[in-house]
């Protein structure tokens, strides 16, 4: 079995309810039984918080209990957090950032991320599809076949 982490950064918790035409209508739970059902040969640690800290947190507890591998939709802190980007950089953590809606086309200062540069790469506007994708990519990276 793989582990992996997917974490879910502000407002994420309400997604389905918040803004359907940016984000879509699935909620975080069926994002997450999606996964579930599509990567069986995945150990999933789902988290979801409103602030910065616990996702920190969060992480280093997933380091320290050897998971590398992290897909993470940090929300609003993708354009602000350096502390987020810092964890992620010194816990050496193999990380996919994910945005439902595309952050290029939207206000100007979504389109910069500071955790960007620390990923191993990014997806953009393809919604719930993007978890998947980059779930895939960890895998391949990882050489777990599906």
């Amino acid at each position: 079995m793989t582990d992996i982490g997917v974490m879910n950064g502000p407002n994420l918790g309400r997604l389905g309810r918040r803004q359907p035409e940016i984000y879509g209508r699935l909620g975080l739970a069926d994002i997450e039984r999606d996964l579930l059902g599509e990567f069986p040969e995945v150990t999933f640690h789902f988290f979801q918080s409103n602030h910065e800290g616990r996702l920190i947190d969060q992480l280093e507890a997933w380091a320290d209990q050897g998971i590398r591998r992290v897909v993470i939709n940090p929300g609003a802190l993708t354009h602000t957090s350096y502390a987020l980007r810092d964890a992620i950089e010194g816990l050496d953590l193999w990380v996919v950032e994910v945005h439902l809606s595309n952050i290029y086309r939207r206000e100007g200062f979504r389109a910069h991320s500071v955790i960007a540069p620390v990923a191993r790469g990014q997806i953009s506007g393809l919604g719930a599809l993007g978890y998947r994708l980059a779930v895939r990519y960890l895998l391949d990276e990882a050489g777990v076949e599906a």
